[in-house]
């Protein structure tokens, strides 16, 4: 059964419910626990056309928490992090839509 095949469950029972499979036990539990959960859950919530797109703030918070904390990680999320600093060095250049940046504060 998908996410959003039970139609009779609110969406706050659904999250609940993604909240607790196993398969997720160690990212809720880690250093970044509470913004793996504002992220997902937001994700999970999302309405928009293109899903989760409301969600950009969560995402950069979790990333940058994942960023901070290398040693909680896998290998595998570590090694996507260097694909996308070698990919910057590349001629090629992958930018974030503007919508999707942090603003910068102003000094």
């Amino acid at each position: 059964m998908s996410f959003s095949e039970d139609s009779n469950d609110s969406i706050d029972v659904k999250v609940q419910k993604a909240l607790e499979c196993p398969c997720i036990a160690d990212l809720k539990s880690g250093p970044c626990g509470s913004g793996f959960i504002d992220a997902f859950s937001c994700f999970l919530r999302s309405t928009e056309v293109e899903k989760g797109s409301d969600c950009v703030k969560p995402f950069i918070a979790l990333q940058n928490c994942i960023k901070e904390n290398p040693e909680s990680f896998s290998k595998e999320i570590l090694e996507e992090e260097e694909d996308d600093e070698e990919a910057e060095k590349s001629n090629l250049k992958v930018r974030a839509p503007a919508w999707s940046r942090e603003a910068k504060p102003k000094l």
